[in-house]
Order: structure tokens, then sequence, then C-alpha cells
């Protein structure tokens, strides 16, 4: 044994290295005999699933009562369960308004959930002829069971689940993140919202006014009936997964900075999901939206800078994501701005459109160093040729769009519009001045689907207000790279400098 006991004391000496670990597993092995090690190997995993299945869980909201017979959509039932489950927890289905053409009734479910759940959907008006859950990238795989649809998750997501290719009278799921850390609703800087609904008491600003270096929590089953207004202030938190309805407009923030807001779901403002203007340090995440009126754009932001937009769910009658310069009373560039992992859907307008209002007093507004990463597009319908774009800088006001970068866009269907639009333009609805130029914008790794989409615009304004230095890389066009500017199917118009196809 003396060999072996020296062997030991060189394991502890030398615990990483390969060959002692090996050689501990022989001695153990050899001290307490196969059997019993392997037992024990047993009950260590038995141990360890029986801690995973301790932590799955899943959390649903309270609906209040004034709302629970108003707001119910009957189209889908909607159950979930963790796997391994007999019994199903029943979702509530809420009733939200989409596109402004049609003013649809769609429905929405959410709820948290660690661990791994099953999904159940009955459709209740008519037989399941086929179903399909985006965005497709999610590589989410269901099963039609007579008039139930099934699939599993094993993360949040946010999806859209369509039957037999109907689109507007949808199910929306959204599946959150369990929130472990809830302030205290007794801190004096906290502004707790229960489960319940909530009026604003301030009849002016149809709002809830946040003061400096304030955490505001919108509790599941909260429901505000008003906007949350954030103006000249810093250090806002806005959690928790509650919900405002139908408010005049989401939340506003103006002069403001150090902004962060994580988790609500705005349905059906008036105007703006979330508006910034002249403001600074702004991160949103884990937002839902749906509106279905003319100007309810969904995040728009007038000279903002240091923007992170992470992970939303944008269904929007007009555009989803805009990023402008001077508009109204806000002034300055906008730049530093990141939109990743999310999804949007635009019934009317843009996705994505950069550059229509700035100052042309001035002159000098730019917007310049913006990211959009990892993006599901899924839908673009707009008749009209002048606002069509799933990905659009359309710069007007004096405005000059530099250093942009598309990259990893996945667009499942154009309705009616276009993939691309890069104008430098003078509208005169919104402009007092054409812009300054277009430059220096990268497309990488995009993807689009569809047979009937109205040709890309390129487009300079004049000799000194240019489109240029613009790159293509790795097109992909109904499951083709694209190979030259004519596959791409681009309109190139006067005043386009180089345009690099990779």
């Amino acid at each position: 044994m003396r060999d072996k006991e020296q062997g030991l004391s060189s394991f502890f000496d030398h615990w990483t290295e390969e060959d002692d670990r090996t050689f501990l597993y022989e001695l153990f092995s050899e001290i307490i005999g196969m059997k019993i090690l392997a037992r024990l190997v047993t009950v260590f995993l038995v141990l360890i699933v029986g801690w995973s299945s301790a932590l799955a869980e899943i959390v649903t909201y309270p609906v209040p009562m004034g709302i629970y017979y108003a707001r119910h959509n009957d189209d889908y039932t909607v159950k979930v369960r963790q796997i391994g489950e007999k019994e199903w927890v029943d979702l509530y289905e809420y009733n939200v308004k989409v596109d402004m053409d049609t003013k649809s009734d769609a429905t929405m479910v959410q709820f948290d959930f660690t661990g791994k759940v099953e999904v159940l959907i009955r459709k209740n008006n008519g037989e399941i002829r086929s179903a399909v859950v985006r965005p497709l990238s999610k590589g989410i795989q269901s099963e039609i069971d007579g008039e139930h649809l099934l699939f599993t998750l094993d993360k949040p997501q946010k999806l859209s689940i369509e039957f037999n290719g109907d689109r507007l009278n949808n199910l929306h799921l959204f599946a959150n993140p369990i929130i472990h850390h809830v302030p205290d609703k007794n801190d004096p800087n906290v502004m707790y919202f229960e489960s319940g609904i909530h009026e604003p008491t301030d009849a002016a600003s149809k709002g809830f006014r946040i003061p400096s270096n304030t955490t505001v929590y919108l509790e599941g089953g909260a429901v505000l009936k008003g906007r949350l207004l954030c103006d000249h202030v810093e250090n806002i938190k806005i959690l928790g997964h509650g919900m405002l309805l139908e408010p005049e407009q989401g939340i506003a923030i103006s002069y403001s900075k150090n902004i962060e807001i994580d988790g609500p779901t705005i349905v059906n403002p008036r105007y703006y999901t979330v508006s910034g203007g002249q403001s600074e340090g702004i991160t949103i995440k884990n937002l839902k939206s749906f509106s279905y009126q003319g100007w309810s754009d969904g995040l728009d932001f007038m000279s903002c800078s240091d923007v992170l937009i992470d992970d939303v769910f944008l269904r929007n009658s007009d555009d989803c994501i805009a990023l402008y310069t001077h508009r109204w009373d806000f002034y300055g560039d906008c730049r530093n701005v990141q939109v990743l992992n999310s999804t949007l859907w635009a019934d009317i307008a843009h996705p994505i459109n950069i550059g229509t209002h700035g100052n042309t007093k001035t002159g000098d507004e730019v917007l310049e160093h913006i990211l959009f990463k990892n993006i599901d597009i899924l839908e673009h319908d707009e008749d009209d040729r002048d606002y069509q774009g799933c990905m659009t800088i359309n710069v007007g006001d004096h405005n000059l769009a530099r250093n942009i970068t598309f990259e990893d866009i996945r667009v499942e269907n154009i309705q009616e519009g276009q993939l691309f639009h890069l104008r430098v333009m003078y509208n005169p609805k919104y402009n007092t001045g054409p812009g300054r130029g277009i430059k220096d914008i990268v497309f990488r790794n995009i993807s689009c689907t569809g047979k009937y989409i109205n040709a890309s615009v390129v487009e300079g304004y004049d000799a000194n207000r240019r489109v240029e230095n613009i790159v293509f890389e790795n097109i992909v066009l109904n499951g083709k790279r694209v190979t030259s500017l004519d596959e791409l199917n681009v309109d190139k118009k006067d005043f386009v400098g180089k345009i690099q196809l990779k």
C-alpha cells in the first residue's frame, strides 16, 4: 500500500493533473468496490435531478376583475405544464388590437418559468389545417393533435403562433424569465404597483411622474391605465412583468439619463410605446408592444445617445424603431445605439427607420455608430413607396447618417414593400430641407423570403448630397446567395458612389 499512499499524497499535492484524478478513481474503486461506487453515483444523479426539478417553476399573473371579461379573447385556450407533470396550468388569453388597416383582434398570453415546459394550444373556432411558430429562427417544432397544437420550450421566448396562414388573428406567446429580485415595496425610493388596475391622479399629464433615483416595479397582474413619465430625471429603473393598457403613450423619456426598462408589456398605446428625447444612457430589455393606430410607433429616439435595446418584441402600425436627431424641442446628435436579439413586426411602415427628422437651422447633426444585430423581421407591409423599406436610412433636414451596420437580419415576409431603402431626400410633409448624405453602411448576413418584393432603392439628392461606400455582404434571397446587384434587386439611382457586393 505504500505506493498507493504516496500516490494519494501526490494527488492532494497536484489534484488538477489528469493522471492523479484517474489514480484516485482507481484507488476508490479498489477500496469500496465497483458496486458501491456505482450506487453512490446513482444516488448523486438522483439528487441532482431532484434538485433541478425543485428549481423548475411556472408563474402566472392574476387578472384584475375590472378587465377579466372585457379583455378576454376566446379564439384560443392556452395551457402550460412542466415536463413530467400531470396537471396543466391555464393561462388568461388577452385581446390585443393589431394592424391599422383591419384593426384585427389578436391574442396574447404570457407567463414566467424555469426548467422545461410543454405548451398546449386549442383552437376554438375551426379546424387546424396548418400551424407555424415564428420566428422561424427559434426552431420551435410543433405537433398538431386534432384541434390542439403542442410544443416544448426550454428557455424564455417571444413567439407568434399562426394557424391556417392567419397572421391577423394569431396568438402571441411571451414566456418570460422568473424575476428573483423584487424591490422592497416599503423602500421610499420604490414606486410599487401591485396586481390590480391603477389610474393616474395627474389628469394633466395622463400618467405617473417618476422622480430621480427611483425604481418602479410593475407586479405581474398590475395594469396601468396611464403613461410613465421620465422628464429631467436620472437613475430610473422600470421593472416587472405588469402591463400598460391603452395609455396615451407608453413611456416618455425627455432630457434624462440612465433610464432602464426591463420586462413590461405595453398594449395599444395611442402614440409611442417608448419615446426618448435629448436623453442618454437608455436601456430597454424584454419589452413587448402592440399598436394599431396611426403614429403608434414602437421605440422612437430623437437626439438620444448611448441606447441599448435588447430582446424586445414590437408589433406596431407605424415604425417599430425610429432614430432621428432634432424634432420638436429636442436637439443634438443620435449616436452609439445598439438594437440586439429582437423581433420586429411592422403592420404599417418600417420595421427600422433612420434619419427623417433633423435640424436645418444648424445643419450639423449626425446619426452615427449604430448597430442592428440578430433581428427577426416577421412582417413589413406599406403601400406608399416613400415609406417602404425593412432597413431604411432616409435622411432629410440636413442629417448625415454614417457608420451604421445591419448584421444577422432575417426577414420572413414582406407583404408589400422593399428590403433596403437608402435615400437622401426632401419630403415637404416632414422636412424643411434635404439631408446631407449617407455613407459607410454595412449590410452583413441578411436573408429574406418572398417573391413579390419591390426593388430596393439607393438614391442621392445631388452631387453634394450623396449615398456612398455601401457594402452588401452575404445576402441570401429565397435561399440563394446574391452574386450581383441585379440579383440583389436594387434600383440604383443618381448621385450614388461606391457599392460593394461581397
